[in-house]
């Protein structure tokens, strides 16, 4: 069976609704329960809204990549441009893709675009601590652990409803190149 090509673009306003349900299925609720990145046992509520990802839409210091296959919408990441790094965030692939090579793809061209596009030597990321798994499958693709940490924005409900009190976020770096 020959599966259609992947192709990559940058996220336009359009994209807004298709992108916010992508996120919100990839990590929250029940459906998120379909792959192997959800937050549902750590956090209740959105992961993001509407605004959120129209921000990053908007936002000139980057951009938000989007991975399509046959026209649809599987995967997408954010890279923002943050003077000597890019930050990496809002990484999302449709559930019932994951845990296929995926997201292998995607984080590699993310790398590739923040290489060529930013001209920055490293990519960062913040990932919540309490994600061992997730953690885990960020180190084999060589971001390395800082044991920096960083608070999660409790009682600001666009991030989620915590399920735990001790819910924060750990930086993560790659050097790129």
């Amino acid at each position: 069976m020959l599966t259609a090509p992947l192709t990559f673009r940058t996220a336009t306003e359009a994209d807004v609704p298709g992108l916010v349900a992508l996120v919100e299925s990839a990590y929250r609720g029940d459906a998120s329960r379909a792959g192997w990145t959800s937050e549902a046992d750590l956090l209740a509520g959105q992961r993001t809204d509407p605004e959120g990802v129209a921000a990053v839409v908007a936002d000139e210091r980057g951009r938000l990549l989007v991975a399509e296959r046959d026209g649809a919408l599987i995967a997408c990441c954010q890279l923002e441009h943050r003077g000597d790094h890019a930050y990496f965030g809002m990484f999302a692939v449709r559930p019932d893709l994951q845990g296929g090579g995926l997201g292998k793809v995607i984080i590699a061209e993310a790398e590739r675009t923040a290489l060529t596009a930013f001209g920055v030597p490293e990519m960062r990321m913040t990932v919540i601590r309490q994600r061992p798994e997730l953690i885990a499958w960020y180190e084999r693709r060589g971001y390395r652990r800082t044991g920096e940490f960083s608070p999660f924005p409790y009682g600001d409900e666009r991030f989620g409803i915590p399920q735990r009190d001790d819910l924060e976020f750990e930086l993560l770096v790659k050097p790129l190149g």
